[in-house]
């Protein structure tokens, strides 16, 4: 072309979470059988609606208002119920003119992250999560900047890693957390939240805090919202549905907006977000309407302390079984349904395999693995030998060495099977060589 139509950042547009269900696919065209561990779908692992929240939904669908446009920020009485539940924790006090609706967290993501100034950088962990990263990474046209995540001290971010990154690198412009973590299933206390505040205090920065699993945490962990602890603080707060009542297929998520009112440059840049909204009128009405009617319903909190026992009680099993492999090493997870494990220093190498008996796999596979990282090698031919989708970590901007997996399984039988097979076969691929 005359001039060249490509974004600078279009090649760190990469989301190994879906990137891998093209091969996965291809394998069960070919035969494989697949068990989907790489993508958090309640629904798609055979989760299912409370009856209660199902039947507001549809009564909310027999309302012609859900029907129409809504305000550009979202529905005004959704927003004011939202701002109450922020205030209702002390902390940061906020209005309904603090929240803006998106359709789901990606296009929050999006936005907050295209609508910077270029040469403005979001440092955020490693291991990080897709969206984040790439958004990052793609909006300024370099690598993500990342700080990291140690998990021998429970997957807590490493705060001298932070401080000496933002203090020595002044286009860092915020620190984006995750809370809780994903892939690491961390929950951040207080003193640790508060402590990132300090540094984005002292240099003058924002903090963006990923929530969107917030009321997902157990095993003893408390959650700790950004609202408690950013002070005087320029800072954003994402959260939404998706994974909690669980409806991933609304696409809403929203966020709250702490001290824009003591920042002309911070309000400024939320205007521009709210701005972009406005070009595309407004976010999905309908799953809007659900939130005071749905949250605000006295069977809610049952319903997500049930959810929190169940994702505890998966943790605990997957931990146990994936924890007695020699050359694995799991951090129980506290919350969202995720879990990383990771393999010991130095035991992958690039002559390890497992037998696939089918041919065509085999070979399919084998042409994969030829230049890629230890940890996606093994991923692949798990892939290939059993047809179990996880997601290898240096597919989340990390150099640790490991792979993702869900809590999600609903059929008790069939999980416990996934993990016992995961067991073996990484044992297996440990303790092989091809020569």
């Amino acid at each position: 072309m005359r001039r060249s139509i490509v974004h600078e950042g279009s090649g760190q547009l990469t989301y190994e979470i879906r990137e891998i269900v093209a091969v996965a696919r291809h394998l069960r065209d070919l035969g494989r059988e697949i068990i989907w561990e790489n993508i958090g779908d309640p629904m798609a692992k055979g989760e299912t609606i409370e009856p209660w929240i199902k039947q507001s939904i549809i009564q909310l669908t027999n309302q012609d208002i859900t029907w129409g446009y809504v305000d550009t920020q979202g529905v005004l009485e959704s927003r004011q119920f939202l701002a109450d539940k922020v205030n209702e924790r002390g902390g940061c006090q906020i209005t309904s003119a603090d929240i803006v609706f998106f359709n789901g967290l990606g296009d929050a993501v999006s936005k907050i992250f295209g609508f910077l100034k270029r040469e403005a950088r979001i440092i955020g962990p490693s291991p990080a999560y897709s969206s984040h990263s790439s958004a990052e990474a793609a909006h300024s046209g370099y690598n993500h900047l990342t700080y990291e995540l140690d998990p021998n001290n429970g997957w807590m971010p490493d705060l001298t890693d932070i401080e000496n990154k933002v203090r020595y690198n002044d286009s860092i412009a915020g620190i984006l957390l995750i809370n809780p973590d994903n892939p690491t299933g961390a929950v951040y206390p207080r003193e640790v939240l508060e402590a990132i505040v300090d540094i984005a205090r002292r240099y003058e920065i924002i903090v963006i805090c990923d929530e969107i699993y917030s009321h997902i945490v157990y095993g003893g962990a408390e959650t700790v919202h950004l609202s408690e602890v950013i002070g005087d603080v320029p800072g954003i707060a994402l959260r939404g549905i998706s994974k909690e009542y669980p409806w991933p297929g609304s696409r809403c998520g929203w966020i709250e907006v702490f001290n824009q009112d003591k920042n002309p440059d911070f309000a400024s840049y939320i205007n521009s977000l709210i701005n972009a909204k406005m070009l595309e009128v407004c976010s999905t009405s309908l799953p809007q309407y659900s939130i005071p009617k749905i949250i605000g319903d006295p069977r809610y909190t049952e319903h997500l302390n049930n959810r929190k026992k169940i994702f505890e009680s998966r943790a605990k099993e997957a931990v146990a079984i994936l924890n007695a492999v020699e050359g694995l090493s799991v951090v129980e997870p506290k919350g969202a349904f995720y879990m990383a494990v990771l393999f010991d220093d130095d035991i992958l190498n690039k002559n390890q395999y497992l037998k696939i008996d089918n041919p065509e796999i085999k070979n399919y596979i084998e042409n994969l693995v030829k230049d890629v990282e230890v940890d996606k090698r093994f991923v692949y031919y798990l892939l290939g030998s059993q047809g179990i989708c996880v997601v290898p970590l240096t597919g989340f901007c990390c150099n640790r060495k490991g792979f993702r997996v869900t809590l999600l399984e609903v059929d008790n039988t069939k999980r416990i099977a996934t993990w016992h097979k995961i067991a073996k076969a990484t044992k297996e691929y440990i303790n092989s060589y091809k020569h």
